[in-house]
């Protein structure tokens, strides 16, 4: 491709909205173009990266025994009834009506119709395990589309689902896809790990995120120093006993005491005021879920993971309770509490149980009370670890520490069970003749989002810095001063003599100072940067240079062409033999 020929241009214009690395790089380089909030349209430059991503997924799913097909996007909303996940997508979930007002959804994932397809053509054991995938485009109405890429409302994505005979079938299907994506990131040059995570609208028994880790990332991943024990900070467990609850444990019960407490609402002004550390103190924080007014009680030193508390009370919508809501039902704003609070479901951390001789809210202003002890003074509903761990505890699993770094999302994989199958009807025969449901997984790749996380990861203070497979284009050259001695020719012959030894290769062929040309080859980030001016061929040579790399080379012009495609093909064949 002539440069001076490509639809779309790069700018020196940081776009102001783009918050993220990679929103900014693919703007200023030409690759994507936003129509509108959360929605992007792929430039030649980036849908030619696209693709190249789309190819390697595409490989190693079928090379785990996946078949692709193509759902449609459009999805009867009986299906979403049925399995009544239209409530916990929400509003996140496009509906719009044809024009015999039937209901329709634009598909942000596509359980629903699998299961269905499933339903029809799934008959028997011997049809296990099956793993159909598709590519395509997906719509989510984010209510906060950010980053570019990364937080989008249309978005391309790879979804797999497996259909297993039991339990034991789903493991090993799993586990053969965790390899699976293992794979497709190290073809991808991105150093991705596999940790716990919440399964979200999605559903299911348990489900793991791949996340690279970058400062640039917007989620938070915990993992152990010691130990391979990684989380999603929405899952993350921790090691709740600290020497202060050791403590507190082996105190004796003493008497509930009331104490003024003029002025101390919050727990560190209560701590402070009556010189307790924090975790000798009750947090109690007011919710509203589903329309139903909850009390969450933790220890003090900690705080409450609203995605943790959600999923304990399997609710659909919940938020913080307003002042009024809480006055409403015989509480106290900042001297709230459990005690004496009759007909409030109530919902304890496990920390909880254990700690002795809390201070707690007194459910009167100005007073809180010592020694408030669960069991005798109130109890819980459900007891649960709704607890937000944070960098610093100690390893759910080990004596180690927990690390706290960010990361991007890069993947996710659920083990859904038969929750769908059994609501969809999806069943099969076994072995005894019996009908049974289908054991159901499913396997997400943003591929737009991994377009993103490259770009995140392989950076550099002058543009993109594209791994070899994933890159638009593999050379890109640049003719310096075209007009003069015989730049343009060589330029041209070199051009035409990589494009027919099947490398893809970028032209720089615009009337621009050699300083426009460098910045943009930079900004573009092929791997590879082949430069043909006046004094290079003075020299009887061209200069190449690796985008990663800060040292240049002169080799002979003729023998540019054999070399060059000789690098290109060495850097490809070196890759896919490091992935094995």
């Amino acid at each position: 491709m002539r440069l001076s020929r490509l639809f779309g241009r790069t700018t020196r214009e940081t776009p102001a909205d783009a918050e993220s690395v990679s929103h900014q790089l693919l703007v200023r380089a030409g690759m994507i173009s936003q129509g509108a909030a959360g929605v992007y349209s792929y430039l030649p430059l980036g849908w030619r990266a696209l693709r190249r991503i789309e190819q390697v997924v595409r490989e190693e799913m079928d090379r785990a025994g996946g078949q692709e097909l193509l759902m449609p996007t459009l999805q009867p909303f009986e299906l979403w009834e049925a399995s009544g996940r239209y409530v916990s997508f929400g509003q996140s979930l496009f509906t719009l009506l044809d024009r015999k007002e039937h209901r329709l959804v634009l598909g942000p994932t596509h359980e629903e119709v699998i299961t269905d397809l499933a339903r029809r053509y799934l008959q028997s054991y011997r049809d296990m395990p099956l793993m159909p995938y598709q590519i395509q485009t997906k719509f989510r109405d984010e209510p906060r589309p950010r980053g570019g890429l990364l937080r989008v409302r249309e978005f391309t994505m790879k979804d797999m689902y497996s259909f297993d005979a039991d339990e034991a079938g789903l493991d090993a299907t799993y586990q053969k896809m965790a390899s699976a994506y293992a794979a497709v990131y190290s073809r991808l040059g991105l150093p991705a790990v596999m940790v716990e995570a919440d399964s979200g609208a999605i559903g299911g028994k348990a489900s793991h995120e791949f996340m690279v880790l970058t400062p640039t990332g917007e989620d938070i991943v915990l993992h152990c120093t010691t130990c391979d024990y990684a989380s999603n900070a929405e899952k993350a467990r921790s090691n709740k006993i600290t020497c202060d609850s050791d403590a507190v444990c082996a105190e004796e019960v003493r008497p509930l005491e009331e104490v003024a407490t003029p002025e101390s609402r919050t727990i560190e002004e209560v701590a402070t005021f009556l010189q307790r550390p924090s975790s000798q103190t009750l947090k109690a924080v007011f919710y509203i879920a589903d329309h139903e007014f909850v009390l969450a009680v933790i220890r003090g030193d900690l705080e409450v993971n609203d995605v943790k508390l959600q999923r304990a009370l399997k609710c659909d919508l919940l938020r913080l309770a307003e002042e009024g809501e809480i006055v409403d039902v015989g509480a106290v704003p900042g001297f709230g509490s459990p005690i004496g609070l009759d007909g409030v479901r109530v919902i304890a951390d496990d920390s909880v149980p254990h700690a002795r001789n809390l201070v707690a809210g007194a459910n009167r202003l100005g007073f809180h009370v010592l020694n408030a002890n669960y069991g005798r003074d109130y109890t819980a509903e459900l007891v649960a670890d709704i607890a937000q761990a944070r960098g610093g505890d100690r390893c759910p699993a080990c004596s180690g520490t927990l690390m706290e770094e960010r990361g991007i999302e890069v993947g996710h994989i659920f083990k859904l069970g038969t929750f769908l199958s059994d609501k969809l009807s999806a069943s099969f025969l076994d072995e005894n003749g019996v009908s049974r449901s289908a054991v159901m997984g499913c396997y997400g790749i943003g591929i737009g989002r991994l377009l993103a996380a490259i770009v995140e990861y392989g950076h550099d203070d002058k543009g993109i810095v594209w791994p070899i497979q994933v890159a638009p284009y593999q050379v890109h050259i640049c003719t310096l001063n075209p007009d003069k001695s015989n730049v343009e020719h060589t330029g041209e012959q070199l051009y035409q003599t990589l494009r027919s030894s099947d490398v893809d290769v970028l032209l720089d062929d615009r009337p621009a100072s050699p300083g426009v040309k460098f910045n943009d080859a930079d900004l573009i980030g092929a791997p590879l940067r082949v430069t043909v001016s006046p004094r290079t061929l003075a020299t009887g040579s061209v200069e190449i240079k690796w985008r990663n790399k800060k040292e240049a080379e002169l080799i002979a012009v003729g023998d540019a062409a054999d070399l060059v495609t000789a690098m290109v093909r060495d850097a490809l064949a070196s890759k896919r033999s490091t992935d094995g």
